[in-house]
Formats: structure tokens, sequence, C-alpha cells
């Protein structure tokens, strides 16, 4: 990036897998890296789900440049075949990563970016906009304080950002009013959570893997806990077929936990309710209620709502951004990773080309840059950051997916 502003550092987002592997990168590239992480320690977002067990191997879940950096001080990769849960990948990866002595001091924890913009410049403000600085507006526990970076790589990741119950993409009537006895992703059921789960009726929402995790959890849990109730409740007007990926799939605990609730169903250990567009939910006698249009559910205690997740684009509201409207993942890489035509193992490559802004030094990385979409793999966001890395030194993003040489590209 050549500006009278490369002596400044790179603001990484997020001290997640993806935002560790962004300053591992930048240092090798010569660039400061500042990581702003929000949580108490790296990996925050990881840490919340740490008993759900990952599809992916270890062997895709490390950025190979990080874990020579941590071979380097004597530390061993896990067998490649394994494969980790997110506290496993957590203590095993993450956690010496952001310990170790190259990448610690530039990790800020407690430091919540609210906000980025161009100095003295807004986002309708063009003239000497590209040779401005970005200035991140940072709060932590010392106050708010504003600090100033060549470029932005967010990789902030969605987990704080679920979507809602509702079938219209807002809250569903008294969603908010319900929040106390609604979990979004898959809670800790088998754990620190099991007494809010055991001898309950509980209605898990959702179509995806993250459902079924949560399913299988809740049988495991009525197995000790005989009066747990399992409810599904589905969109589509049938129940799906469960078993979607192929026999010889490369990510194999996702088979296995497809095979084992299409067992489960048929076992009749799962009450399956179909056509459920959430309108509102109802508060009876210390009950859940969900209705809909034509139907209205047994009343439960508690739901688990496995809906997905969405982009908080809100901090960049002040940049340039090229979003696609549906996906909320950056234009030119929506129609590679739309989930009407892919699934995680059919994504084709991309890299900074297809992770641009018009704003340049801007790029939104990791599974943040797939909007709504659930197809990311930790493999492909290593990748990413090799490739906007790469660009960050050059005055021209190439059209092409390949990150521009190097030894070209230096700022």
């Amino acid at each position: 990036m050549h500006t009278e502003f490369n002596h400044l550092p790179v603001a990484v987002i997020g001290a997640g897998p993806i935002g560790l592997s962004a300053a591992v990168h930048l240092l090798d590239q010569g660039y400061t890296p500042i990581v702003f992480e929000a949580g108490t320690q790296a990996g925050a977002n990881l840490a919340r789900w740490g008993h759900v067990r990952m599809f992916s191997p270890w062997s895709y879940n490390l950025d190979p440049a990080a874990a020579e950096l941590l071979e380097q001080d004597g530390w061993h990769a896990p067998a490649s075949d394994t494969f980790p849960t997110g506290q496993e990948l957590l203590q095993k990866y993450v956690t010496p990563l952001a310990a170790h002595p190259d990448i610690n001091p530039h990790v800020h924890l407690n430091a919540q970016v609210r906000q980025v913009s161009r100095l003295h410049h807004d986002v309708l403000r063009t003239e000497g906009r590209n040779t401005a600085p970005f200035v991140l507006r940072v709060s932590t526990p010392e106050g708010e304080r504003d600090v100033l970076t060549q470029a932005v790589i967010d990789a902030s990741g969605t987990y704080q950002t679920p979507n809602w119950l509702g079938a219209h993409g807002i809250p569903a009537l008294g969603e908010s009013a319900a929040a106390d006895a609604i979990a979004y992703g898959v809670p800790n059921i088998l754990g620190s959570l099991r007494n809010h789960y055991a001898n309950k009726s509980v209605l898990v929402i959702g179509g995806g893997h993250s459902a079924f995790n949560a399913l299988q959890d809740l049988v495991l849990l009525a197995d000790q806990s005989p009066d747990t109730r399992i409810l599904w409740g589905l969109r589509g007007a049938s129940a799906p077929n469960v078993v979607r990926s192929p026999e010889n799939d490369e990510l194999k605990e996702r088979r296995q936990l497809e095979v084992r609730i299409q067992e489960l169903l048929e076992q009749g250990r799962i009450e399956v309710f179909t056509n459920v567009e959430v309108d509102a939910i109802l508060q009876e006698d210390d009950k859940l209620v969900v209705q809909t249009s034509s139907i209205q559910l047994p009343p439960v205690d508690r739901i688990i709502a496995a809906t997905g997740f969405r982009p908080d684009l809100s901090l960049l509201a002040e940049l340039r951004t090229a979003i696609d409207p549906a996906t909320q993942s950056p234009t030119r890489l929506a129609p590679l990773i739309d989930p009407n035509m892919h699934s995680c193992g059919s994504v084709p490559e991309h890299g900074a080309a297809e992770l641009s802004h018009p704003e340049p030094g801007l790029f939104i990385l990791g599974i943040k840059s797939y909007g709504r979409a659930p197809t990311f793999l930790l493999r492909t966001g290593y990748k990413q950051v090799l490739s906007a890395v790469a660009a960050l030194g050059c005055t021209d993003i190439p059209e092409t997916v390949q990150p521009c040489p190097a030894a070209t590209c230096q700022g």
C-alpha cells in the first residue's frame, strides 16, 4: 500500500483462528498487526461452542504458516486425521498461537471495535479518501480511544449475531421478551447447561447441522433424564432428507451425525413438526408456545434457535463496502458460496479479487465474509488471509483468485 501512512499498523478485528492467522502473515510480510479482541481471551467466540465436535479434521483447521511458527517453539500438531471439538481447537492451537512471543504483543483483549471510518472522512467524502488512514473507535475497560491504521482486516466472525426465530427475518412477536428461555446456536446441553434441559420439554428450531447437534445431545440427555421431551420444528412441509452427504464425504463427522439423526427419527425419539414459520412466541403458565399462521405448537419449557448467524456490518457503515443484498457477503464472492448451490465442500477457491471492496485496504475475512451462508471452512479462511495480505501491498487488486506474488507487493 503505497501511501504516506504505510508506517501505521494493520488492524485485525477478532483474535480467533482467522484473525491470528492474519497476524502471522502480516508479520511475515513486514507489516505490524494490531489485533483487537472484544472478549476476555483469544478465540472467545470459539469458547462458546467448545463442546461441539467439528466436521473438519485437524489438517483443515491449522494455518501452515502459524503451525510452522508454533513448531519453532516445540509445539506439536495434533494428529491430522482426528476431529477436534471447538474447545480442543482453542486449547491446542488458538491459545498457544495467541501466547506466542511473536504474536502476543500485538493482541489486545477486552478491546471491542465499535466503528471504523477514514480519518476526517465520512462515507460520502471522496477527495483524499484513499490516502486517509483508517480510524477505529475502540472500547476498552479504560474507556474509548481512536486508533489509526493503514488497513483493516475484519475477522470478527458472526457467532455473536444469531438469526432470529421470526420467519420474517426480524424477531418473532414475543421473542425478545422470552429471551431468558431461548438459546441461540448449540448450547452445552450435556455440560454446564444440563439443568436447563434435563426433564424439560425442549423445542429445537432449524434444519441444519447445528440443529442436528442439539437434537443428538438432547437424546443423550433423555437417556439419563427420561422426562426430557424433544421437539423439532422445521419450516418445510415435510421432514428433510437428513442424510445429505455422500458416503465418501471427506467430512466424515458430518455424515456420521446425519446418519445418527436419521436413526433417531426412525426410532421415534424426536417429535417432528413441519410448516413452522414462527410468527409469535407466547408465554403461558411459565411455558413458551410457538405460533405460526397455520398451527400452534405444544407448550415447551425452552427453545433452541439453531437458525444460523448473520454478520454485524454496522461497524463498517462509514466505509464503502460492496455487499450482496441476499447473502450479505462481498458482492463478487456471493455466487461462489450461495448455499442454494454450494455446500462447504463445493465452494471454489477465491481470494483478494472476490473479497475486495470499493474501500481500498479493507477486507472482511473468515466466516464473516460468508455473510449468512453456512458453507465456510477454516481451511478456506486461511487461503483468504494469504491472498488478502499479499494484496495489501499491491497498487491494484488482481481480477483472478490468485494472490499477487509477495515479492512484487511489498509496500
